[in-house]
């Protein structure tokens, strides 16, 4: 498909819009100056004192635990979510179920916050439970939120798998489960890996439902860095942006990979 000249001007000027301000990032993360947008020469110090930050690394450690939970988790109830809304047409209270899972979409995350805030704090005064708060509503919290983003993408690839193939497996006597694990679940295999990065990618960068669930002693990385710039940011801020760039876009790169060579084997399979 041929692009216009003025839509790949379009194209050109939005890369550049989204991209330049990430690459000025990088680069002056190296920059031997204590004024984050001055350049003082070529050093790798601010990253070297970035591993010497234990809070910063702590920080880091409990948003990762948090990001690779919620989005396991989210990613298997997105997959049943979008499995029986897909596969089971007519069942009482579908629209219900399906208005509660995307819910999370269409509210402001304030008010998803607050909320969350509400239902723990009432939880712990009803049964006792969680005990105040930590990990484990920050967990709960993404999982309600990345399970919405999951069931949508899920949704649409289950809806385009080719179901002649599970009836002919059924008809030569393959029960459901065997059904789903053997022929179903391979050809979904990339739209649950890139379900994952996407889950993974909104929860380890969430920051305002986090703060309304989170406690003081167990703050995320993003929260750390929040309240960090807000005192007046630090060359170690770019060092530890440019960290994380790096290590989503190898995760989206292997991922991306990974996901192509399922792709391929499915269809030389077919």
């Amino acid at each position: 498909m041929r692009l216009f000249p003025f839509s790949k001007t379009m194209l050109i000027l939005g890369l550049i819009f989204l991209y330049t301000p990430l690459f000025v990032l990088i680069l002056f993360s190296f920059s031997d100056s204590q004024i984050i947008n001055l350049w003082g020469g070529f050093t790798l110090k601010w990253y070297y004192e970035l591993i010497q930050d234990s809070d910063i690394i702590n920080a880091a450690l409990i948003s990762l635990q948090v990001a690779l939970t919620a989005s396991l988790c989210a990613t298997i109830l997105g997959t049943i979510v979008a499995y029986i809304m897909t596969r089971f047409k007519y069942f009482r209270s579908k629209n219900f179920l399906y208005g509660m899972v995307i819910t999370p979409l269409v509210l402001p995350d304030i008010v998803l916050g607050v909320s969350l805030l509400l239902m723990f704090t009432s939880l712990q005064n009803i049964i006792g439970w969680p005990h105040g708060r930590g990990m484990m509503t920050i967990i709960l919290a993404h999982i309600t939120f990345c399970t919405a983003y999951v069931t949508i993408v899920m949704q649409s690839r289950i809806a385009s798998v080719d179901r002649s193939i599970e009836e002919a497996a059924m008809d030569l006597g393959a029960r459901p489960a065997k059904t789903f694990f053997q022929i179903t679940l391979p050809q979904i295999i990339p739209s649950l890996v890139a379900s994952f990065l996407l889950a993974f990618t909104l929860s380890i960068d969430d920051l305002v439902i986090t703060e309304f669930v989170a406690g003081s002693s167990d703050p995320t990385l993003p929260m750390y860095i929040y309240s960090t710039v807000k005192n007046g940011p630090t060359p170690e801020i770019n060092a530890l942006a440019t960290v994380m760039i790096a290590i989503i876009a190898t995760a989206i790169v292997v991922g991306g990979y990974f996901s192509f060579r399922l792709e391929n084997n499915r269809k030389k399979r077919q």
